[in-house]
Protein backbone atom coordinates (compact mmCIF):
# COMPACT_ATOMS: atom_id res chain seq x y z
CA UNK A 1 0.00 0.00 0.00
CA UNK A 2 1.55 3.38 -1.01
CA UNK A 3 2.31 6.03 1.59
CA UNK A 4 -0.30 8.75 1.91
CA UNK A 5 0.50 12.42 2.37
CA UNK A 6 -0.77 12.14 5.95
CA UNK A 7 1.82 9.45 6.61
CA UNK A 8 4.72 11.35 5.03
CA UNK A 9 4.20 14.74 6.63
CA UNK A 10 4.37 13.57 10.25
CA UNK A 11 7.52 11.63 9.36
CA UNK A 12 9.17 14.69 7.83
CA UNK A 13 8.01 16.81 10.73
CA UNK A 14 9.39 14.27 13.20
CA UNK A 15 12.75 14.03 11.46
CA UNK A 16 13.10 17.81 11.33
CA UNK A 17 12.21 18.09 15.00
CA UNK A 18 14.65 15.35 15.98
CA UNK A 19 17.40 17.09 14.03
CA UNK A 20 16.71 20.41 15.75
CA UNK A 21 16.61 18.70 19.15
CA UNK A 22 20.08 17.29 18.62
CA UNK A 23 21.67 20.42 17.18
CA UNK A 24 20.14 23.59 18.68
CA UNK A 25 23.08 25.70 19.75
CA UNK A 26 21.95 27.88 22.64
CA UNK A 27 19.95 27.44 25.81
CA UNK A 28 17.85 30.42 24.84
CA UNK A 29 16.43 28.34 21.98
CA UNK A 30 15.38 25.49 24.26
CA UNK A 31 11.95 26.83 25.35
CA UNK A 32 10.89 27.38 21.73
CA UNK A 33 12.04 23.88 20.79
CA UNK A 34 10.13 22.54 23.80
CA UNK A 35 6.92 24.19 22.54
CA UNK A 36 7.38 22.51 19.16
CA UNK A 37 7.96 19.16 20.87
CA UNK A 38 4.79 19.52 22.92
CA UNK A 39 2.72 20.53 19.89
CA UNK A 40 4.05 17.56 17.91
CA UNK A 41 3.39 15.15 20.77
CA UNK A 42 -0.16 16.48 21.28
CA UNK A 43 -0.90 15.99 17.59
CA UNK A 44 0.63 12.53 17.60
CA UNK A 45 -1.10 11.51 20.83
CA UNK A 46 -4.46 12.36 19.26
CA UNK A 47 -3.98 9.38 16.93
CA UNK A 48 -5.43 5.98 17.69
CA UNK A 49 -2.28 4.47 19.22
CA UNK A 50 -1.69 2.52 22.42
CA UNK A 51 -0.98 4.33 25.65
CA UNK A 52 2.23 2.37 26.16
CA UNK A 53 3.60 3.39 22.76
CA UNK A 54 2.61 7.03 23.19
CA UNK A 55 4.12 7.46 26.67
CA UNK A 56 7.34 5.85 25.44
CA UNK A 57 7.43 8.28 22.50
CA UNK A 58 6.80 11.25 24.78
CA UNK A 59 9.61 10.18 27.10
CA UNK A 60 11.98 9.63 24.17
CA UNK A 61 11.48 13.19 22.89
CA UNK A 62 11.71 14.62 26.40
CA UNK A 63 14.95 12.70 26.93
CA UNK A 64 16.49 14.20 23.80
CA UNK A 65 15.53 17.70 24.87
CA UNK A 66 16.85 17.11 28.39
CA UNK A 67 20.14 15.68 27.14
CA UNK A 68 20.73 18.72 24.92
CA UNK A 69 19.92 21.10 27.78
CA UNK A 70 22.39 19.25 30.02
CA UNK A 71 25.08 19.36 27.31
CA UNK A 72 24.71 23.10 26.72
CA UNK A 73 24.46 23.92 30.42
CA UNK A 74 27.62 21.94 31.20
CA UNK A 75 29.55 24.13 28.76
CA UNK A 76 28.70 27.17 30.89
CA UNK A 77 30.04 25.67 34.12
CA UNK A 78 33.37 24.60 35.49
CA UNK A 79 32.82 20.86 35.48
CA UNK A 80 35.11 18.51 37.45
CA UNK A 81 37.22 16.02 35.53
CA UNK A 82 35.79 13.06 37.44
CA UNK A 83 32.96 10.90 36.15
CA UNK A 84 29.33 11.78 36.80
CA UNK A 85 25.92 10.77 35.52
CA UNK A 86 22.54 12.52 35.34
CA UNK A 87 19.78 10.19 36.53
CA UNK A 88 16.19 10.20 35.29
CA UNK A 89 13.76 9.06 37.98
CA UNK A 90 10.08 8.18 38.32
CA UNK A 91 7.98 8.18 35.15
CA UNK A 92 10.85 9.66 33.13
CA UNK A 93 13.10 6.82 34.26
CA UNK A 94 10.41 4.30 33.32
CA UNK A 95 9.78 6.00 29.95
CA UNK A 96 6.11 6.40 30.86
CA UNK A 97 5.69 10.15 30.77
CA UNK A 98 2.39 11.71 29.82
CA UNK A 99 1.94 15.23 28.44
CA UNK A 100 2.07 16.65 31.99
CA UNK A 101 5.25 15.79 33.90
CA UNK A 102 7.30 17.58 36.50
CA UNK A 103 10.98 16.92 37.18
CA UNK A 104 12.32 13.91 39.05
CA UNK A 105 16.09 13.60 38.66
CA UNK A 106 19.34 13.12 40.52
CA UNK A 107 23.08 13.12 39.98
CA UNK A 108 25.74 10.57 40.92
CA UNK A 109 29.49 11.25 40.78
CA UNK A 110 32.71 9.47 41.67
CA UNK A 111 34.65 10.53 44.76
CA UNK A 112 37.59 8.89 46.53
CA UNK A 113 36.33 9.74 50.02
CA UNK A 114 33.80 11.84 51.94
CA UNK A 115 35.97 14.96 51.87
CA UNK A 116 36.22 14.85 48.09
CA UNK A 117 32.48 14.16 47.86
CA UNK A 118 31.71 17.33 49.81
CA UNK A 119 34.05 19.39 47.63
CA UNK A 120 32.74 17.97 44.37
CA UNK A 121 29.10 18.48 45.39
CA UNK A 122 29.78 22.20 45.80
CA UNK A 123 30.97 22.25 42.18
CA UNK A 124 28.16 20.11 40.78
CA UNK A 125 25.28 21.87 42.54
CA UNK A 126 25.34 25.20 40.61
CA UNK A 127 25.39 23.22 37.36
CA UNK A 128 22.55 20.90 38.43
CA UNK A 129 20.44 23.80 39.71
CA UNK A 130 20.96 25.61 36.42
CA UNK A 131 19.79 22.51 34.52
CA UNK A 132 16.70 22.28 36.73
CA UNK A 133 15.86 25.93 36.01
CA UNK A 134 16.43 25.50 32.28
CA UNK A 135 14.15 22.45 32.21
CA UNK A 136 11.51 24.43 34.10
CA UNK A 137 11.74 27.07 31.35
CA UNK A 138 11.05 24.26 28.89
CA UNK A 139 7.77 23.32 30.57
CA UNK A 140 8.94 20.72 33.10
CA UNK A 141 7.94 22.19 36.47
CA UNK A 142 10.29 21.95 39.43
CA UNK A 143 9.45 19.00 41.66
CA UNK A 144 7.40 20.17 44.62
CA UNK A 145 9.09 17.58 46.78
CA UNK A 146 12.54 18.78 45.77
CA UNK A 147 13.56 15.50 44.14
CA UNK A 148 16.01 17.08 41.72
CA UNK A 149 19.72 16.96 41.05
CA UNK A 150 20.02 20.56 42.21
CA UNK A 151 19.00 19.52 45.72
CA UNK A 152 22.11 18.60 47.80
CA UNK A 153 20.18 15.58 49.11
CA UNK A 154 20.09 14.05 45.61
CA UNK A 155 23.46 15.16 44.27
CA UNK A 156 25.60 12.42 45.78
CA UNK A 157 28.71 10.36 45.28
CA UNK A 158 28.35 6.67 44.44
CA UNK A 159 29.22 5.73 48.02
CA UNK A 160 26.67 8.22 49.39
CA UNK A 161 23.95 6.81 47.14
CA UNK A 162 24.93 3.30 48.24
CA UNK A 163 24.57 4.30 51.89
CA UNK A 164 21.25 6.06 51.21
CA UNK A 165 19.82 2.95 49.55
CA UNK A 166 21.23 0.73 52.30
CA UNK A 167 19.53 2.84 54.97
CA UNK A 168 16.19 2.71 53.16
CA UNK A 169 16.28 -1.04 52.58
CA UNK A 170 17.70 -2.19 55.91
CA UNK A 171 15.88 0.30 58.17
CA UNK A 172 12.68 1.05 56.27
CA UNK A 173 10.41 3.88 57.35
CA UNK A 174 7.35 5.33 55.56
CA UNK A 175 9.53 7.90 53.81
CA UNK A 176 11.83 5.13 52.55
CA UNK A 177 8.88 3.33 50.97
CA UNK A 178 7.77 6.57 49.34
CA UNK A 179 11.28 7.21 48.01
CA UNK A 180 11.42 3.68 46.63
CA UNK A 181 8.54 4.50 44.28
CA UNK A 182 10.69 7.19 42.65
CA UNK A 183 14.36 6.39 43.11
CA UNK A 184 14.09 2.67 42.41
CA UNK A 185 12.99 3.58 38.87
CA UNK A 186 16.28 5.26 38.04
CA UNK A 187 17.64 5.39 34.51
CA UNK A 188 21.11 6.73 33.59
CA UNK A 189 20.39 9.50 31.09
CA UNK A 190 23.58 11.46 30.44
CA UNK A 191 27.25 11.41 31.35
CA UNK A 192 29.11 8.32 32.50
CA UNK A 193 26.31 5.82 31.90
CA UNK A 194 28.42 2.98 33.34
CA UNK A 195 28.47 4.84 36.65
CA UNK A 196 24.68 5.04 36.58
CA UNK A 197 24.43 1.35 35.75
CA UNK A 198 26.75 0.54 38.65
CA UNK A 199 24.38 2.38 40.96
CA UNK A 200 21.46 0.41 39.58
CA UNK A 201 23.37 -2.84 40.17
CA UNK A 202 23.95 -1.86 43.78
CA UNK A 203 20.25 -1.23 44.22
CA UNK A 204 19.24 -4.57 42.72
CA UNK A 205 21.73 -6.44 44.90
CA UNK A 206 20.37 -4.76 48.02
CA UNK A 207 16.70 -5.41 47.33
CA UNK A 208 17.21 -8.99 46.17
CA UNK A 209 18.99 -9.74 49.45
CA UNK A 210 16.33 -8.06 51.60
CA UNK A 211 12.96 -9.78 51.10
CA UNK A 212 11.59 -8.07 54.23
CA UNK A 213 11.80 -4.70 52.48
CA UNK A 214 9.99 -6.05 49.42
CA UNK A 215 7.31 -7.42 51.75
CA UNK A 216 6.80 -3.93 53.17
CA UNK A 217 6.69 -2.50 49.64
CA UNK A 218 3.96 -5.03 48.84
CA UNK A 219 1.96 -4.00 51.91
CA UNK A 220 2.32 -0.37 50.87
CA UNK A 221 1.26 -1.11 47.29
CA UNK A 222 -1.96 -2.75 48.48
CA UNK A 223 -3.09 0.39 50.32
CA UNK A 224 -4.50 1.69 47.03
CA UNK A 225 -7.92 0.21 46.28
CA UNK A 226 -9.00 -0.54 42.75
CA UNK A 227 -11.95 1.83 42.01
CA UNK A 228 -14.54 -0.90 41.38
CA UNK A 229 -17.57 -1.50 43.59
CA UNK A 230 -19.08 -4.90 44.46
CA UNK A 231 -21.07 -4.85 41.20
CA UNK A 232 -17.92 -4.26 39.15
CA UNK A 233 -18.81 -0.66 38.29
CA UNK A 234 -16.17 2.07 38.22
CA UNK A 235 -16.50 4.51 41.12
CA UNK A 236 -14.91 7.89 41.71
CA UNK A 237 -11.92 7.68 44.03
CA UNK A 238 -10.18 10.09 46.35
CA UNK A 239 -8.78 13.00 44.37
CA UNK A 240 -11.16 12.42 41.48
CA UNK A 241 -14.09 14.30 42.92
CA UNK A 242 -17.69 14.16 41.77
CA UNK A 243 -17.94 11.91 38.76
CA UNK A 244 -14.18 11.63 38.17
CA UNK A 245 -11.71 8.86 38.91
CA UNK A 246 -8.00 9.57 39.31
CA UNK A 247 -6.51 7.14 36.82
CA UNK A 248 -2.97 7.81 37.97
CA UNK A 249 -3.39 7.14 41.69
CA UNK A 250 -6.14 4.52 41.32
CA UNK A 251 -5.15 3.18 37.91
CA UNK A 252 -1.68 3.17 36.39
CA UNK A 253 0.05 3.43 39.78
CA UNK A 254 -1.27 -0.02 40.75
CA UNK A 255 0.43 -1.65 37.74
CA UNK A 256 3.63 0.36 38.26
CA UNK A 257 3.94 -0.52 41.95
CA UNK A 258 3.37 -4.23 41.52
CA UNK A 259 5.66 -4.50 38.49
CA UNK A 260 8.42 -2.72 40.44
CA UNK A 261 8.19 -5.21 43.30
CA UNK A 262 8.19 -8.20 40.97
CA UNK A 263 11.20 -6.82 39.08
CA UNK A 264 13.22 -6.07 42.22
CA UNK A 265 12.47 -9.48 43.66
CA UNK A 266 13.58 -11.15 40.43
CA UNK A 267 16.71 -9.05 39.83
CA UNK A 268 15.29 -7.61 36.60
CA UNK A 269 17.19 -4.49 35.47
CA UNK A 270 14.40 -2.98 33.36
CA UNK A 271 12.46 -0.10 34.87
CA UNK A 272 9.73 0.27 32.24
CA UNK A 273 6.54 -1.29 33.62
CA UNK A 274 5.73 -3.36 30.54
CA UNK A 275 9.26 -4.72 30.36
CA UNK A 276 9.28 -5.44 34.07
CA UNK A 277 6.09 -7.45 33.75
CA UNK A 278 7.36 -9.35 30.71
CA UNK A 279 10.73 -10.18 32.27
CA UNK A 280 9.73 -10.86 35.87
CA UNK A 281 6.19 -12.19 35.35
CA UNK A 282 7.18 -15.82 34.70
CA UNK A 283 9.42 -15.82 37.80
CA UNK A 284 6.49 -14.82 40.03
CA UNK A 285 4.05 -17.31 38.55
CA UNK A 286 2.33 -15.29 35.82
CA UNK A 287 1.44 -17.00 32.56
CA UNK A 288 2.10 -15.45 29.17
CA UNK A 289 -1.59 -14.72 28.59
CA UNK A 290 -1.87 -13.16 32.05
CA UNK A 291 1.10 -10.88 31.39
CA UNK A 292 -0.33 -9.83 28.02
CA UNK A 293 -3.73 -9.03 29.55
CA UNK A 294 -2.21 -6.97 32.37
CA UNK A 295 0.02 -5.06 29.95
CA UNK A 296 -2.93 -4.27 27.66
CA UNK A 297 -4.92 -3.02 30.65
CA UNK A 298 -2.06 -0.79 31.78
CA UNK A 299 -1.69 0.63 28.27
CA UNK A 300 -5.41 1.41 28.04
CA UNK A 301 -5.38 3.35 31.30
CA UNK A 302 -2.39 5.37 30.08
CA UNK A 303 -4.33 6.06 26.88
CA UNK A 304 -7.32 7.40 28.84
CA UNK A 305 -5.06 9.70 30.86
CA UNK A 306 -3.53 11.07 27.65
CA UNK A 307 -6.97 11.56 26.08
CA UNK A 308 -8.00 13.61 29.10
CA UNK A 309 -4.85 15.75 28.87
CA UNK A 310 -5.37 16.37 25.16
CA UNK A 311 -8.97 17.43 25.79
CA UNK A 312 -7.87 19.80 28.57
CA UNK A 313 -5.35 21.49 26.25
CA UNK A 314 -3.24 24.18 27.92
CA UNK A 315 -5.12 23.58 31.19
CA UNK A 316 -3.99 19.93 31.35
CA UNK A 317 -1.69 20.53 34.33
CA UNK A 318 -4.51 22.09 36.34
CA UNK A 319 -6.95 19.37 35.29
CA UNK A 320 -4.81 16.71 36.95
CA UNK A 321 -5.41 13.02 36.38
CA UNK A 322 -9.13 12.92 37.08
CA UNK A 323 -11.06 11.39 34.18
CA UNK A 324 -14.80 12.23 34.11
CA UNK A 325 -16.69 8.96 33.88
CA UNK A 326 -19.51 10.59 31.93
CA UNK A 327 -16.99 11.55 29.23
CA UNK A 328 -16.31 7.89 28.38
CA UNK A 329 -18.26 6.21 25.62
CA UNK A 330 -19.74 2.76 26.11
CA UNK A 331 -16.73 0.97 24.64
CA UNK A 332 -14.15 2.94 26.66
CA UNK A 333 -16.10 2.33 29.85
CA UNK A 334 -16.27 -1.41 29.14
CA UNK A 335 -12.53 -1.56 28.48
CA UNK A 336 -11.81 0.54 31.59
CA UNK A 337 -13.79 -1.90 33.73
CA UNK A 338 -11.89 -4.81 32.21
CA UNK A 339 -8.59 -2.99 32.76
CA UNK A 340 -9.34 -2.32 36.41
CA UNK A 341 -10.29 -5.97 36.89
CA UNK A 342 -6.80 -6.80 35.65
CA UNK A 343 -5.40 -4.37 38.21
CA UNK A 344 -7.33 -6.19 40.92
CA UNK A 345 -6.05 -9.56 39.73
CA UNK A 346 -2.51 -8.17 39.77
CA UNK A 347 -2.96 -7.09 43.36
CA UNK A 348 -4.33 -10.54 44.20
CA UNK A 349 -1.19 -12.08 42.68
CA UNK A 350 0.90 -9.79 44.89
CA UNK A 351 -1.10 -10.83 47.97
CA UNK A 352 -0.63 -14.48 47.12
CA UNK A 353 3.11 -14.17 46.54
CA UNK A 354 3.70 -12.28 49.79
CA UNK A 355 1.10 -14.15 51.86
CA UNK A 356 -0.84 -10.95 52.62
Amino acid sequence: MPWSLEDILPCRRRLALESDLDTFASLEEAPQIAVRVLEFLRDFAARDLSGGLLTHLIAAFNDRLTVRVIELTARRHRMPKGSWCWLALGSEGRHEQTLVSDQDNGLVFSASDQYEAVALREVFLPFAQDVNRRLADCGFPLCRGGIMAGNPAWCLSLDEWRQRFFDWVRCPEPEALLNASIFFDLYPLYGDLDLGEELRSLLLALTADTPAFLHLMAVNALVVDVPLNFRGDVVAGEGGGGNEVDLKKFGSRIFVDVARIFALSSGVRSVNTSKRLAESGPAVGMTGSEIAAVDAAFSHILRLRLTRQIAAGPAAAEAGNGVPLNSLNEMDMAILKASLRQARRLQQRLKLNYDL
